[in-house]
């Protein structure tokens, strides 16, 4: 799914993924940098000791020639080292061996270009050898290895940290997103909405000051949805709004006063309503209750047929409006109550108006149920608890 941003988000996006990654950056190239300090001192260490060894081991082999009066051979020292090597006397000229270097023999350990060269002078002049010059050739090789390797290291942990944050980001931004998008679906359905009625009454008053019996009565629906609408909307967004004192009320009598209320609209759709409504007191605030009754009863009659009927009934601590309507599809069912959410865009509407049913609910401990057929219609099931 393609997320539209709007220009605040996308600079909210390319901070955090500047955040996200530049600090993601600057401590790569720490661990990285330590990491190869660690590594190099590493190679030096063993390698120095390599060639300590090896140095440690001609020395010997000259030291013990001499003893037993044999004969030492290049040749097969060469053999035995990976190293290069040569020997020099207390004059330091070069007796054997295939350093070509000119030797500074001040230092016991000097780097000569691309190589370390080791000095050893534990043959103590046997054979006439006061020094045991050892060169390697391998260290700076296995240091271009080793930056080799942590560069495309480093490439690959921050293409995927790169790509991490960059889903994140837009993990973490797509909620704001659907709420934005809610919202202004939501502002542009409410216009729409009290732009209907609006309409309706600018017609109606249009030809003059006299108005027929009908534009009256378009009149008196229109000004009625306008009413709704506020209602609704005061009721589900201010919060702090002063609400009545719940008391236990004769709901049967509320609910009649509603049914009243809503027969015109029925009639202009044609849709019949049949009421099996007995006495029956419940513990709530009266402007809950209208809210809860309108909204059903008012869904009912926008999402039914023309020429359909309308069922509410009102006993045994149950209120249930049924209709022959356009019904849910079950996939749907479960988002129903969700704020904004509209299962089709057919009829209207901007889908507060169940969540305000299910807010009111939750508030007063009343269970609702909901039992939909596509094309067949659909009925709420509300239990009050005694």
């Amino acid at each position: 799914m393609v997320i539209v941003l709007t220009r605040s988000e996308k600079s909210a996006l390319v901070r955090f993924l500047g955040l996200y990654l530049g600090s993601s950056f600057i401590l790569l190239t720490i661990i990285a940098w330590l990491f190869y300090k660690v590594e190099s001192n590493l190679y030096y260490d063993l390698i120095t000791s390599n060639m300590k060894n090896v140095a440690a081991k001609i020395s010997s082999t000259i030291i013990y020639a001499q003893m037993t009066n044999q004969k030492i051979s290049p040749e097969k020292i060469r053999e035995n080292i990976e190293f290069d090597f040569a020997l020099y006397d207390h004059s330091y000229k070069k007796l054997v061996g295939n350093i070509p270097e000119k030797i500074d023999f001040s230092k016991k350990i000097k780097q000569y270009d691309n190589s370390f060269i080791l000095i050893d002078d534990s043959a103590l002049g046997h054979l006439g050898v006061n020094y045991v010059v050892i060169k390697e050739n391998i260290f700076y090789k296995k240091i271009y290895q080793l930056k080799e390797k942590i560069l495309i290291s480093f490439l690959l942990i921050f293409a995927f940290l790169f790509i991490t944050g960059f889903y994140l980001a837009k993990m973490f931004i797509k909620p704001i997103t659907n709420e934005r998008l809610k919202l202004n679906n939501f502002i542009k359905d409410t216009t729409h909405e009290l732009n209907t009625p609006i309409t309706a009454i600018l017609m109606c008053t249009s030809n003059g000051s006299s108005l027929s019996e009908k534009n009256i009565q378009r009149i008196n629906l229109s000004a009625k949805r306008i009413s709704e609408i506020y209602k609704d909307l005061i009721y589900l967004f201010l919060e702090e709004k002063k609400k009545e004192t719940p008391s236990n009320l004769r709901i049967d009598l509320i609910l009649n006063e509603q049914i009243e209320y809503f027969k015109t609209l029925a009639s202009k759709k044609r849709v019949e309503i049949k009421t099996d409504i007995k006495q029956t007191t419940f513990f709530i605030d009266k402007e809950s209750f209208i809210r809860l009754c309108n909204n059903l009863i008012s869904n009912a009659i926008k999402y039914n047929k023309i020429g359909g009927e309308i069922d509410i009934i009102l006993k045994d601590n149950k209120m249930i409006v049924k209709d022959t309507g356009i019904g849910i599809n079950k996939q749907n069912l479960k988002d129903i109550f969700k704020r904004f959410y509209r299962a089709n865009n057919v009829q209207g509407g901007f889908g507060i108006g169940l969540n305000i049913v299910y807010t009111i609910c939750n508030e007063y401990d009343i269970k609702v149920d909901v039992d939909s057929k596509e094309k067949e219609g659909t009925t709420f099931i509300l239990t009050f608890k005694e």
